[in-house]
């Protein structure tokens, strides 16, 4: 359980979904782990959701964790310098670096050509989702460097594979914003080589999400009763999974070999034998591309 025990982690825009799982997940196995946002107890982004940047650190603490949670919004950069400032401060340098920042979802347009979508919604997907990033890579890569063998994490949503192709009925500001990561990644594993670092994109399934959950209408402990309504909905997983995964990909001394590439939690899983908190294994990409894509009806049999 302590298998990241002494090293330093980042995870930008942790507040909630995936990079909460991650967060809580790093700090179980050891990490102390910084954790930044917008949402904080005193007041809310855009996102307009009630978790906070406060609760992935008390959740973190509850999992035998340290971790400090910092109010930061990652378009400012004059805030990620300051950030950058502090963790230096406080720890010298980085080990890991998990890049999560979203929070574009009420501005999705989906089903909309791109002279149909709101344009100042487009855009502002376009800055959330590639500008923020870049912005976090300049100010905090100087610290994940200066000890070799570093990670960065720069999350996504699907594959390189299934990215690919783009799909009637998503929304085009949005396919650029998270299709980005896949680029990003194949960028920084070339500028970090020389320093011995890894940099991979990464990929949830179909994650049960605070935000899906709510949608769909279930917790947690009920979520299979969403699969009437939403029959795919049986190849879902936890944040948890998604961060039991980056935990063996960080713990891997020989996690170079996976830079530049993009890495979904069920590919991951595989590689490192990891199991959701209910034992299972879930493919979801491969379960999405041969099972949803061709039609078939809902059956994990063989991919969870």
């Amino acid at each position: 359980m302590n298998t990241l025990s002494g090293k330093v982690a980042l995870v930008a825009g942790g507040t909630r979904g995936a990079s909460r799982g991650i967060a809580v997940e790093l700090g179980r196995a050891g990490a102390f782990v910084y954790v930044t946002g917008r949402t904080t107890r005193a007041g809310r982004s855009e996102v307009d959701r009630p978790e906070t940047v406060e609760e992935t650190a008390e959740l973190i603490g509850e999992a035998g964790g340290e971790a400090e949670a910092i109010r930061v919004d990652h378009l400012v950069p004059d805030e990620v310098a300051a950030l950058a400032k502090r963790v230096e401060a406080g720890h010298g340098a980085l080990d890991i670096l998990v890049d999560g920042l979203w929070g574009g979802d009420k501005h999705l347009g989906w089903g909309r050509p791109v002279w149909e979508h709101d344009l100042a919604a487009g855009l502002r997907m376009i800055r959330l989702g590639i500008d923020a990033h870049l912005i976090t890579s300049h100010f905090l890569l100087p610290l994940l460097i200066k000890r070799p063998g570093g990670l960065v994490v720069e999350l996504t949503d699907g594959t390189a594979e299934y990215n690919a192709k783009y799909r009637e009925g998503t929304s085009l500001p949005f396919y650029l914003a998270k299709a980005s990561a896949h680029l990003l990644a194949i960028g920084e594993a070339v500028e970090l080589a020389a320093h011995s670092c890894t940099a991979v994109a990464f990929t949830p399934g179909y994650l049960r999400s605070e935000m899906m959950l709510e949608i769909y209408g279930v917790t947690e402990e009920n979520w299979r009763d969403a699969c009437e309504r939403v029959p795919h909905f049986a190849i879902s997983e936890t944040p948890a999974f998604c961060g039991r995964t980056v935990v063996a990909l960080a713990a891997d001394p020989a996690r170079q070999r996976w830079s530049g590439q993009t890495v979904s939690s069920g590919r991951l899983a595989r590689e490192y034998e990891v199991d959701d908190v209910d034992g299972s294994r879930p493919d979801a990409w491969r379960y999405m591309t041969e099972v949803a894509d061709a039609g078939k009806p809902a059956d994990t049999t063989g991919y969870r």
